[in-house]
């Protein structure tokens, strides 16, 4: 398993292999918040897509020594949701 630290760097050097183990380790609690939140599969998977695909374009956006990986993705997923269900 890769470090949040080892992940940032392969992302910033653009890794592809590196989101694909992002999505791997963190994708599942990503999905998860999303659905709980918006009560729709199909936003749960819009909102994952687009969460990976921020940090894939702007992976300096995540900083390490603020907090985990993990945790800044499903920041971003609820924040999202949140949008989601206020919309909708």
């Amino acid at each position: 398993m890769n470090t949040d630290m080892e992940l940032c760097a392969r992302l910033t050097a653009g890794d592809l292999d590196a989101l694909a183990d992002a999505y791997d380790q963190h994708g599942p609690h990503v999905y998860g918040v999303a659905a709980k939140i918006t009560g729709s599969q199909e936003y749960a998977e819009e909102i994952t897509q687009s969460v990976f695909v921020a940090l894939w374009e702007q992976p300096l956006a995540y900083d390490p020594s603020l907090g985990s990986l993990r945790g800044w993705l499903v920041s971003r997923a609820l924040h999202e949701s949140a949008l989601r269900s206020k919309v909708s």
